[in-house]
């Protein structure tokens, strides 16, 4: 079992290496933002408030005919807000010191264009499953896309293993440890607990998940991150230096820490990259899933919903626990992961800052498990069918019990394996129909803002716009000889 592990987890180093999906990822997210002309920039207004302007926690109930753009985001972000953004951030520090956290900045940012463009392909291929349910994601746009039915085929595959199975073990251990170390429950108990809620949820389907998400995202986020702001405002003299030592660790970590984490530039880089992708999976090909089946007048619209879920994520969520963890003077170069974030909360609050975090890391991985497993569900349905999602639920179900039980390290590195494997076929369809999007935005910004008739109407499929475009280019054609014929 070690060999394997030791093998996974060199297989692991080179794929999340400087030399594979970093330079890929960070390098479509820069491919998107030039193309895009900086979108999460020039619209983040709009974006903010498209996403809040008319905000409720008790929207339209979810259904056939999918979600509302905000339940859709509240799903995303169920998923991007999980382990990485309590205890990735704390592992990236530990490893690479605080300059990490500016080299995870920056990948968000780029991200963001990148995340953009996954939403708008997640609704451009949208369809219906054989229910009549609206469904969706990168394996229809892989499939319809590029064409390639065996590509689609591994992604979905992949999904289904990284997110119902493997990531969603590793989501339960790490609520379980959480528990077992701040009240003393027994694994068992939690593990039992899990599966009695999750199941809950997952027969509800799609409307019951919806339900969920908008109400529990918005009020997890705001507990976590008012209580890291309490420990800030209390610690109120670090804040600038933490600033300081963030911009400086970027580019010189010893400086910033003394020494006392032995990080060079490089690790600094290589972590906070790795671990921000990780956790705001822009080019990962999960968030589509849910912005898929968004209703939203225009594709535009959702691309820019997945903009501030990834905002909120990385810039807010796992800014804070990084914050606290400076603020609190915990970076100690000895303790990592879950247990530097809890040690930094209790600096902060005393004893019950280890119970604090352990409930918000119940939320966050709960949250993400009823994400992952809403996903993973698309993907089984386009390979086998609805008939076989109850008996997936069950074994997800089974999987999650595993997971609170047991703590292997295996399952951590196949978690990261699977997750970066799904990583290339979808990011191939990104980047090859990235003309699409280009399109889609330009329509967006011709048409649609302008009071104009966009050809991208409220929530259709692509074959509708493209037979629209083929009609007006064979509409202007028409009317260009007409002309002709006149002057002659």
């Amino acid at each position: 079992m070690d060999n394997l592990t030791q093998i996974v987890a060199d297989i692991n180093s080179i794929l999340w290496g400087p030399w594979c999906l970093i330079p890929v990822l960070v390098g479509a997210g820069i491919f998107f933002t030039f193309q895009l002309r900086f979108i999460q920039i020039r619209n983040f207004a709009r974006a903010f408030k498209h996403v809040f302007g008319g905000l409720s926690f008790n929207g339209e109930k979810a259904g056939n005919h999918g979600m509302t753009s905000f339940q859709s985001l509240a799903t995303a972000i169920a998923a991007q807000v999980g382990t990485g953004n309590l205890a990735g951030v704390a592992t990236a520090m530990a490893m690479g010191g605080p300059g990490a956290v500016f080299w995870m900045w920056l990948a968000a940012f780029f991200g963001m264009a990148t995340i953009f463009s996954e939403a708008i392909l997640g609704q451009l291929y949208r369809t219906k499953d054989q229910d009549g349910k609206i469904t969706g994601g990168p394996a229809y746009y892989i499939k319809h896309g590029l064409g390639s039915k065996q590509m689609a085929a591994i992604f979905s595959i992949l999904t289904i293993i990284a997110l119902g199975f493997i990531g969603n073990m590793v989501q339960a251990n790490s609520i379980s440890t959480a528990f077992t170390s701040a009240f003393s429950i027994p694994s068992e108990l939690t593990g039992l607990l899990l599966i009695l809620l999750a199941g809950f949820i997952f027969i509800g389907g799609i409307r019951r998940i919806a339900a969920f998400t908008e109400k529990l995202v918005p009020l997890m986020a705001s507990i976590y991150v008012l209580g890291a702001v309490y420990i800030m405002l209390i610690n109120f003299d670090m804040i600038i230096p933490t600033f300081k030592n963030i911009f400086v660790g970027a580019f010189d970590p010893s400086a910033a820490t003394g020494g006392i984490i032995g990080a060079t530039i490089k690790e600094a880089i290589r972590y906070g990259v790795a671990r921000g992708l990780f956790s705001n999976e822009a080019g990962m090909g999960s968030t589509p899933h849910a912005h898929a089946i968004a209703r939203v007048k225009h594709p535009v619209e959702q691309g820019l919903a997945a903009i501030i879920g990834l905002f909120i994520d990385t810039f807010v969520v796992l800014t804070a626990t990084a914050l606290v963890i400076m603020v609190t003077n915990s970076l100690d170069g000895k303790t990592t992961g879950i247990m530097l974030t809890q040690n930094a909360f209790i600096k902060g609050m005393g004893e019950a800052g280890s119970g604090f975090v352990a409930i918000c890391l119940f939320f966050a991985a709960f949250s993400t498990i009823v994400g992952w497993y809403f996903f993973a569900v698309q993907n089984v349905k386009y390979l086998f069918g609805s008939k076989v999602v109850n008996m997936f639920s069950v074994i997800v179900l089974c999987f999650l019990m595993m997971g609170s039980m047991l703590k292997v390290e295996l399952v951590w590195e196949l978690a990261d394996l699977f997750n970066g494997l799904m990583v290339i076929p979808n990011i191939i369809a990104v980047i090859g129909l990235y003309k699409l999007v280009t399109k889609a935005v330009k329509d967006y910004n011709d048409n649609y803002t302008k009071g104009g008739t966009p050809i991208y109407g409220p929530s259709e499929s692509l074959t509708g716009v493209l037979a629209k475009i083929e009609h007006k280019r064979f509409s202007h054609k028409a009317k260009r000889n007409n002309q002709h014929e006149k002057t002659h």
